[in-house]
This record gives structure tokens, sequence and C-alpha cells, in this order.
């Protein structure tokens, strides 16, 4: 018994120094990220596929939050929800950032305000200490105008997956947010970036 808690013990410190030892990526977004109306968030939400693609040395944490605007001033803030406040807590290597979709609201959109409070997002994530890489990426495209959010909104950024989808609304569940497939594709052209750099 004593021989089994020793083995046990070493087991889950090799587990815990492997883990400690990957490069941690902190996926910040909205529902898109999140997984909204995927039917097994847990396994098929773009970070979960996104740490599988990237494999042994990465791990990859889910910190989507659905309604969320990137603005400041949105109707549900980024800033204000916990997985704002859990991106300082995990030390990511890694942020990336798929924002800006609900900010395509009525109530929500300010050109300027928008690009103010991203560029904020960008400078707040900096002083993390484990200095991490940050990448932007183009919001997914809206096939359908649906709660005011719409396409001619969308703006800029570093990881094109509007381009990528473009096209694809065969790959999301009610023109917003995309299904199962949708949601690989999102995680492939993601760690296909990621794997360049």
């Amino acid at each position: 018994m004593k021989q089994l808690k020793i083995f046990y013990f070493f087991f889950i410190l090799l587990i815990f120094t492997s883990c400690s030892n990957n490069i941690k990526v902190a996926c910040v977004g909205d529902s898109i990220t999140e997984g909204y109306g995927l039917a097994w968030q847990s396994k098929t939400a773009y970070p979960v596929v996104l740490n599988s693609l990237l494999g042994p040395g990465y791990s990859v944490m889910n910190l989507g939050r659905s309604a969320t605007t990137l603005r400041k001033k949105g109707d549900f803030s980024y800033w204000s929800c916990k997985e704002f406040y859990d991106v300082f807590v995990y030390q990511p290597d890694i942020i990336i950032i798929q924002l800006g979709t609900n900010d395509t609201k009525t109530q929500n959109w300010n050109a300027n305000s928008f690009a103010e409070d991203y560029q904020a997002l960008i400078d707040t994530f900096k002083t993390i200490k484990s200095n991490p890489s940050i990448y932007v990426c183009l919001p997914v495209p809206v096939f359908h105008t649906k709660w005011t959010i719409n396409d001619s909104v969308m703006t800029a950024g570093v990881i094109d997956l509007h381009s990528k989808m473009s096209g694809q609304g065969e790959y999301f569940l009610d023109g917003i947010h995309p299904n199962e497939k949708g949601a690989r594709i999102m995680a492939e052209v993601i760690a296909k970036y990621l794997k360049k750099q």
C-alpha cells in the first residue's frame, strides 16, 4: 500500500511537471469561442479542438463568454466578466482574441471606442507577467443578420477567420455560431498560424 502511494505521488508530480512545461494558450472571446449551440461544447468548441491539433506541449484554455463585447461600455463587456480575470490567473504564453461580433449590435457599435478598447485590451494583456504573445482574429463571417449583429461592421485583425470561412454558411448553426465542423475549421486555421510562428 505504501509503494502504491509513493507511485501515485510521483505519477501526479510527473503530470504536473509535464503540464507546467506546456505552452499555455488562452482563447479569449464570446459565444463563438465558448461554443454556443454545440451539442458537446466541452469536446467540440474550437479551443478544445485547437488543443488536440497543437498536440503535446500545448495546453489550451477556453476563456470565451457568451454575449460579451470587446467594448468596455458594451451591453455585456468582456472586461467585467470572470473570464477576463481568469486570463491573468492562467498566465498564458499565447493569447488568441476572437471578440467583436457582439460589438456590431446597434446598441454597441462605436468605431472609435471599439478601436481604443481593442488597443487597451491588448495593452492590458501585455502586463501579464508571463509576457504572452497576443494574436487577434478577424471575426468569422455573419451569414444572417440576427440580434442586429451584421457582417458589414466587422473590422480587421491578424488571424483571418473571416475569409477562411466565407462561403461556408453550412457550417453555422444559426448563421452566426459555428457548428462542430465550423469550430474545427476555426481551430485548424489558428493552429496552422501558430505552428508557423
